[in-house]
């Protein structure tokens, strides 16, 4: 992989704790229902909503919560409708990044952003000012206790996958988005349960973050964000050393 970035492992850490306070519900609810609408509601012929829902399983999200979701994507149930929009920016440290968002109102959703942008010594920026330094790959997430390395490794990589990565606690397993449905078929028939999978945007080159007060500073930026309800995912192409990483976050 041409450029890892920290925040993928950062941000997956974070969702699990987040699924324990069901805060991450919001945001999954929110991918079902979009899915369901631009691929109709059964997952067997919707990739999109197959990944989500196997998503909202791996959180415990109930399932009438789910059910609910693909109701108002298909229009069973009455609801808000949501666009996407992908938003662009800069951090301290010259670092790249990209917002995927869904949202009932994008004027609320931009000024929201820029002002957050604004608070951490940022700038959101203008279409195109980063998109190009991101490529767009298939990402799953295994926790490192729960499966067979060997296994996974064997598996995953017969079956298409391009980099598996051991990230402490998670084990990271990229692929060519063409190939992320086979690699995650594979996966099922051999029970290695992932905990997050998702079509994602990795960096070709990362910023190296070398000094805690920038580190502190782009952290919290892109945990703001993330936090934000209008905001799906968070990219962002900065690489900090483990022991400046620990320190921070304790």
């Amino acid at each position: 992989m041409s450029g890892h970035s920290k925040w993928s492992s950062i941000k997956h850490k974070k969702g699990a704790a987040d699924a324990k306070r069901g805060k991450i519900f919001t945001k999954i609810a929110k991918e079902i229902t979009v899915a369901a609408k631009q691929g109709g509601g059964d997952p067997d012929a919707n990739p999109r909503l197959r990944t989500a829902i196997q998503n909202a399983k791996s959180c415990n999200m109930p399932s009438d919560n789910v059910k609910r979701a693909i109701q108002k994507g298909t229009g069973e149930l009455p609801g808000v409708v949501y666009e996407e929009i992908i938003y662009e920016g800069y951090g301290p440290g010259g670092v790249a990044i990209l917002i995927d968002s869904a949202t009932d109102n994008k004027n609320r959703t931009v000024a929201e952003i820029r002002n957050i942008f604004t608070k951490k010594s940022g700038n959101l920026a203008s279409s195109g000012a980063v998109s190009y330094l991101f490529e767009t790959k298939g990402f799953l997430a295994f926790d490192k206790e729960k499966v067979d390395e060997d296994l996974l490794f064997e598996v995953a990589t017969e079956a298409g996958a391009e980099d598996l990565k051991d990230e402490g606690e998670i084990i990271e397993v990229f692929t060519d988005p063409k190939d992320f449905e086979n690699v995650k078929k594979e996966c099922d028939a051999k029970s290695l349960v992932f905990n997050h999978a998702e079509i994602t945007k990795i960096p070709t080159t990362t910023v190296a973050i070398e000094d805690e007060k920038t580190a502190t500073k782009v952290l919290s930026l892109v945990e703001m964000l993330q936090d934000n309800d209008d905001v799906q995912n968070v990219y962002a192409n900065f690489d900090i050393n483990d022991a400046l990483l620990n320190k921070i976050m304790g």
